[in-house]
């Protein structure tokens, strides 16, 4: 059998994105680790950054660890802070943003596993 792998989030580099955050897979395509059915990120999102709008098929979690902002599910939106965590129904429209002045960092789960579109739209600037 394997032997226990000790991983550490900041030992990922990620990716930096226009929107204003670093997002780091940690299992999941390309990550230190893979699963077989779901992908777990650790994303920084900075003061004014977002995670922009947008949809994708699969079912996912965000938790936030630390910061304050705003996210909006669908036509609804709620205040941020730590300790708050956001189920997203599949293909529900959802957009995250630091409205503060401080780092909102925040961990996300999504299922089924796959590479979410959004990413390479927005690296491409189709997402803003």
């Amino acid at each position: 059998e394997m032997p226990m792998k000790v991983n550490n989030i900041l030992d990922v580099e990620g990716t930096e994105f226009p929107a204003g955050r670093r997002t780091r897979v940690l299992v999941g395509p390309g990550a230190p680790e893979e699963a077989e059915g779901f992908v777990l990120g650790h994303v920084t999102i900075y003061p004014g950054g977002s995670v922009p709008l947008h949809s994708h098929e699969q079912e996912e979690v965000y938790v936030i660890l630390s910061g304050h902002g705003k996210m909006h599910i669908d036509d609804e939106v709620a205040d941020v802070k730590p300790g708050d965590y956001f189920y997203m129904a599949p293909n529900s429209t959802h957009l995250l943003e630091n409205t503060s002045d401080e780092n909102m960092i925040m961990m996300f789960c999504y299922a089924p596993k796959s590479i979410v579109d959004h990413w390479q739209e927005e690296l491409e600037g189709k997402i803003k």
